[in-house]
């Protein structure tokens, strides 16, 4: 008998791509802020780039041209020792028999948050893991990023001036976006001037949706504290890419647990992420966790 999408254990593209894939950029916040996603076959990913110029000169009519060199450079992304993301989920045959809830519907869920939350954790804050390069960079750890150094209360100057920085590093204004601690946010937002009027607030076109000088505002408790300190992220997320090794996959297992008469359904995900421009990401670095003022 020929196998078809009716007896084959892995599901279609078009199953995997509506129940993970497009759920899993929704609930993720970095995929959902807009970095430039490449898919790719698995292997090694090369983005290249210019690099330095030369500075080129004004010349007078018949005059010798001078010749300038140009520079160029490249980013590579998901070396072939990066792992992946992999979950897997049993159940009992009897449980899908005589759930009183969709079965499946609960297992994609719980398979979307536990991909994208770890997923999240490695794009923010993730060190490359040991060995080196087994694990995503996170944006707090990029190499050539710019920083703020704020060494205490968060002041709204302080944000001006990695604005600032920001707009030096031929960002792209519409891809800008803040990223802060639920407390640092809420600190923020009790920010009031002198007519007791809030300095933060939410755009009247959207629910939910606050700016700080323009920029939208994302909301997240996995940047890191230590030592009562927390950080502060801008940053332009076009210039940043994330690679992705074909799509996140699917697979139903209804032979393996068999002596056990349970099914199982397991996940696995291969991303990286590394900046086209680092200096279009700003760290406000050293912000305490407890408070703000409007100086």
């Amino acid at each position: 008998m020929a196998a078809s999408t009716t007896t084959a254990s892995e599901l279609t593209a078009e199953q995997v791509q509506s129940i993970l894939v497009r759920p899993l950029e929704d609930a993720s916040q970095f995929l959902g802020a807009g970095p430039r996603i490449f898919d790719t076959d698995g292997s090694p990913v090369r983005i290249p780039k210019l690099g330095a110029t030369g500075t080129p000169s004004w010349h007078g009519e018949n005059e010798l041209i001078d010749e300038v060199e140009q520079g160029f450079d490249e980013i590579t992304l998901l070396p072939s020792t990066m792992k992946s993301v992999k979950v897997l989920t049993r159940y009992s045959n009897e449980l899908a028999r005589q759930s009183v809830i969709a079965l499946d519907a609960a297992l994609r869920e719980r398979m979307v948050r536990a991909v994208a939350d770890r997923i999240d954790n490695a794009f923010i804050s993730g060190d490359g893991g040991s060995p080196s390069g087994s694990e995503p960079v996170g944006i707090l750890n990029y190499p050539g990023t710019q920083e703020v150094p704020v060494s205490g209360i968060l002041e709204l100057d302080d944000l001006l001036d990695a604005w600032g920085l920001a707009l030096a590093a031929d960002v792209n204004m519409s891809s800008l976006r803040w990223w802060l601690r639920p407390e640092t946010f809420t600190a923020l937002r009790k920010l009031k001037d002198d007519n007791e009027r809030y300095q933060l607030q939410p755009d009247p076109t959207q629910d939910g949706v606050f700016r700080l000088f323009g920029a939208p505002v994302t909301v997240t408790h996995r940047i890191p504290t230590d030592g009562g300190q927390t950080t502060v992220v801008l940053a332009d997320f076009s210039q940043i890419a994330v690679a992705r090794d074909q799509s996140p996959t699917v697979k139903i297992l209804d032979q393996t647990y068999g002596d056990y008469d349970q099914m199982a359904v397991r996940v696995t995900a291969r991303y990286d992420a590394a900046p086209m421009n680092p200096e279009a990401v700003v760290l406000l670095t050293g912000v305490d966790t407890d408070g703000a003022t409007g100086s």
